[in-house]
């Protein structure tokens, strides 16, 4: 299968990616991509003065969506440009951040969601826990997201980091992706983790995935414009669906 279409692409403004938005254009269309949509980390709304070190700041989203749509503009006639975010699922200010959300031309947004519940409590998903509650409650907290219909996708799906018992892991885990598989959203095997090396794509998720039958797509969650042409990583990607008897899903929008 090709790998022709990327809805996972993040830009300097996170403060943790670099190259230009045009470099990761033109990059994919050398590369013989077809659609490269860009998922920038997502300005959040919060209730507190919380200060978040790892996406745009609110200041700056008119600014990433006028840029992209000039470029998809631009570039029409070479390659599809899509324009969306990586969001997380806050419960408490869901509502809020959505209204600020409508007054852009987004179309569409990822769930990623690297902490449970609330950004400013610190529950960080990559750090250990042991405590099954912990992970149950970090799954619940994205079924609860992808029941709102806001998303695409669940980016990362396995990123929390539970060292706990593998039957307590496995028992949360089927659960989820019961429900996932009922509710049709893709689940992203992720490119970065593969090519970093770190605890996602976790093999035990994927052979429950596999178990449940649910859809997966391949992200690269390209955070430098050469990271879009990281085929072995990509195509590591993929032999994970393929070994857990998975159907890797494109032509997403």
């Amino acid at each position: 299968m090709d790998y022709t279409e990327n809805y996972h692409t993040h830009t300097f403004r996170c403060g943790h990616a670099g190259g230009t938005d045009r470099e990761y254009i033109e990059t994919a269309i050398a590369a013989g991509y077809k659609v490269l949509g860009f998922s920038d980390h997502t300005p959040m709304v919060f209730d507190t003065d919380h200060h978040s070190g790892f996406r745009m700041p609110l200041s700056q989203a008119e600014e990433y969506f006028t840029t992209l749509t000039d470029l998809k503009k631009e570039y029409r006639d070479d390659i599809e440009i899509r324009i969306g975010v990586e969001a997380e699922y806050y419960p408490a200010t869901h509502e809020k951040y959505m209204a600020f959300m409508r007054q852009f031309p987004c179309e569409y947004m990822l769930l990623g969601q690297h902490f449970l519940l609330r950004e400013e409590d610190g529950f960080y998903a990559m750090s250990p826990y042991r405590d099954p509650a912990m992970l149950k409650a970090y799954y619940q907290n994205i079924l609860d997201g992808v029941r709102t219909g806001d998303f695409l996708y669940v980016a990362h799906p396995d990123l929390f980091n539970f060292i706990g018992k593998p039957k307590d892991y496995d028992k949360v885990i089927r659960a989820f992706l019961k429900e996932i598989k009922a509710l049709g959203i893709p689940l992203e095997i992720n490119r970065l983790g593969y090519s970093d090396r770190r605890i996602y794509p976790n093999r035990r998720f994927w052979q429950l995935a596999g178990e449940a039958g649910v859809d997966a797509v391949v992200g690269v969650d390209a955070h430098r414009p050469e990271h879009l042409t990281d085929f072995d990583a990509i195509r590591g990607c993929m032999a994970i669906a393929e070994e857990n008897g998975l159907s890797v899903t494109q032509n997403l929008l």
